[in-house]
């Protein structure tokens, strides 16, 4: 049995793998009466039939401390805030707010509003806490109000109105941007708009106000539940009404100007296809997806699938591709070059890119040239790292004749010797064996299916 570190915080119950590795949840003693009563109330029933909320079984109990002991449904992937886009981000206050409404009229209420609370599954966010309902006391403020804002509403206001960046501060402040910063990067007209004055810039100035003074919930005027519905009517128009129109950055439209002519692009997918179904993976992460184009032939032959790139505007075009199209696959921010690390206690909270791994294939199409060109990344180094992240790897090799490594080097000196199909085969055969490999017709560049060493 291992204890998830993801969920130590909670006195009520944690998760843990069991001695056949299955993910299960305890539920303590203490958090007997909120779970019970999630379950008689209707709540649950209410909550799974909507997929709002992850559905478990109750299994027999592990340890004898246990009240009882549950096995939720099975994630495919699980992605952290920082890493989605501005629209998943949004949809996931959406359903927490949905879920604290719905909780209210049945007499529970959300403990706790951490984006880490949802995950993403077949496209769509899902609230995965089964233990963040508490029971509602008549006149108690939501105690989860600061940490919804600081989770939810903060980073989706500074990612319209600000910079869209400004979501990659959610990595270093793992429980939700200061409410007292986010009123400081936001534009001066944000103080004369209702919701965001009230919820971000009052809400900062009082929270400065009692800072280090001892205060009690429970004194002071109540807080009704029709008055608590009000506030989570007025998140939600909040949320809502905050837009952001994603265009302007260099890969957002990377496939519109591609070099590949018609011919050869449909080429190129028939052979990411031909590799796929060569594998036939359960598991496939795309590290340069771009709108996902690629990424959705994987996705349409039912594996789960994960699509990273590192520009902001990609994820989110794929992400309401996604959503409108209906595709089972998950779009996310990734830099390779600098991936998601392991952060939070002692680094165990949140797992490291390659911690999530490994996954059966790997596709890196068309990013080989910017990794080691752009970036300065020995080629052994990358092949080292795509073989612990993937069983098996598909992957694109872009030599120096190509018109778009011919653009990287116009401005800087070619230093890299190494850099040709001898040098990336010699790297690449210490890690990999070579399975398939075919020239894309019409193109100067090739198409590897290898399979790791490790």
């Amino acid at each position: 049995m291992t204890k998830l570190n993801a969920s130590f915080r909670d006195p009520a119950g944690y998760i843990f793998t069991s001695s056949q590795g299955e993910i299960l949840r305890q539920i303590n003693p203490i958090g007997a009466a909120e779970f019970d009563l999630l379950h008689s109330s209707g709540l649950y029933e209410a909550l799974t039939k909507k997929n709002y909320l992850i559905k478990h079984e109750e299994v027999k109990n592990v340890h004898a401390d246990a009240y009882k002991t549950i096995k939720p449904g099975r994630l495919p992937f699980v992605s952290y805030p920082y890493e989605w886009s501005f629209g998943q981000l949004k949809d996931a206050a959406l359903l927490t707010l949905f879920i604290q409404k719905a909780a209210l009229k049945k007499g529970m209420s959300l403990k706790d509003a951490s984006a880490y609370n949802v995950q993403f599954v077949q496209g769509k966010p899902v609230f995965i806490d089964t233990l963040s309902f508490e029971v509602y006391e008549e006149g108690k403020p939501w105690v989860a109000y600061k940490q919804f804002c600081q989770h939810f509403l903060a980073p989706v206001a500074l990612a319209a109105l600000t910079d869209i960046r400004t979501m990659q501060l959610l990595k270093s402040n793992i429980d939700g941007i200061p409410l007292d910063l986010a009123a400081t990067l936001l534009p001066g007209t944000t103080k004369f708009k209702f919701s965001l004055a009230t919820h971000i810039h009052l809400h900062a100035k009082t929270q400065q106000k009692y800072a280090g003074k001892q205060t009690n919930q429970k004194e002071g005027k109540g807080v009704s539940r029709m008055a608590m519905l009000g506030l989570i009517d007025n998140l939600v128009n909040a949320i809502k009404g905050i837009k952001w129109n994603p265009k302007g950055t260099e890969w957002g439209e990377y496939y519109t100007f591609t070099n590949y002519s018609d011919s050869s692009f449909d080429e190129k997918k028939k052979l990411v296809g031909d590799y796929i179904d060569k594998v036939n993976p359960r598991s496939l992460w795309d590290l340069g997806a771009n709108d996902g184009t690629f990424s959705s032939i994987a996705a349409l032959k039912g594996i789960e699938t994960v699509a990273f790139d590192i520009d902001p505007i990609a994820v989110e075009k794929n992400y309401r591709r996604v959503k409108h199209d209906h595709i089972s696959m998950l779009p996310l921010q990734l830099d390779l070059t600098n991936p998601s690390n392991a952060i939070g206690w002692a680094h165990e909270e949140r797992d490291s890119l390659e911690n999530r791994g490994p996954a059966d294939v790997v596709m890196a199409l068309a990013i080989i040239h910017h990794i080691s060109i752009s970036n300065n990344v020995p080629l052994p180094k990358v092949a080292d790292y795509l073989s612990r992240l993937g069983k098996h790897v598909i992957i694109e090799f872009v030599p120096k004749e190509d018109s778009q490594v011919k653009i990287l080097l116009a401005t800087r000196e070619d230093i890299f010797v190494d850099y040709h199909i001898e040098g990336f085969e010699k790297a690449f055969s210490e890690y990999f064996d070579v399975v398939q490999k075919n020239k894309v017709g019409d193109s100067l560049r090739t198409l590897y299916l290898l399979k790791s060493k490790r």
